[in-house]
């Protein structure tokens, strides 16, 4: 999963971005409102955190700019504003959620799996297409009912991708895009070593190749 995040205190910023990394997601940080509409203008992200006190235009306006043209992204407040108006400017504005400051992460991080639930119309937590089943809670996957097998961050976070549209095949830059954010390193063979990985603990059918064009898991029955 791929999430900008969009924090102009440097402080708050690295903390919550390096999170975000250690939670498995590809995560971006811009400082500006500017920027972060230039950025979705070109780059698919699967989830927003917005501040609202940002330099230039304010959060808010970003909102408003985001949902006047129609992009449908899950997007979380995250601000230090507790006015009962300003909550209600956010909600009625198009924001799926509002955390305000200072904030736990483990409660922002089960926020984003809540939102990421109901906008993939997921009643559960778990993902699965009735054959591998996988917790964003625990990072635990799981074949045919076998025992839980624990997976590294990069493992849960290609995993991911392929659950959350079962039936759809991704391409190697698609998989490397919700895996590594801006400025990391993606070494050749990344992907293929993943996957890899993720059949020798699931078992070899889990992850389907489509020769020259991508990966997939089956869609569910």
């Amino acid at each position: 999963m791929r999430v900008l995040l969009v924090e102009d205190d440097p402080m708050i910023g690295e903390a919550i971005q390096g999170a975000l990394k250690d939670a498995s997601y590809a995560a971006d940080w811009v400082n500006n409102g500017q920027t972060a509409l230039t950025t979705l203008g070109c780059q698919h992200y699967d989830l927003v955190l917005l501040d609202l006190g940002l330099p230039g235009k304010d959060g808010m306006e970003v909102l408003a700019s985001i949902r006047t043209q129609d992009n449908p992204v899950p997007l979380l407040i995250i601000t230090a504003r507790d006015g009962l108006d300003d909550r209600l400017r956010g909600l009625d504005g198009g924001a799926d959620d509002y955390v305000l400051k200072p904030f736990e992460m483990a409660e922002l991080l089960a926020r984003m799996r809540a939102v990421l639930r109901r906008k993939g119309g997921n009643a559960t937590p778990v993902l699965s297409n009735g054959v591998v089943s996988l917790d964003p809670a625990t990072k635990e996957a799981t074949s045919n009912g076998g025992v839980p097998v624990q997976l590294s961050s990069r493992e849960f976070a290609l995993l991911q991708a392929l659950l959350v549209r079962p039936g759809a095949i991704l391409s190697r830059s698609d998989l490397e895009d919700r895996i590594y954010g801006w400025g990391e390193e993606v070494e050749s063979n990344a992907v293929e070593f993943l996957i890899h990985a993720l059949r020798r603990k699931l078992g070899s059918e889990v992850i389907r190749n489509v020769r020259g064009v991508g990966w997939m898991v089956s869609k569910s029955a």
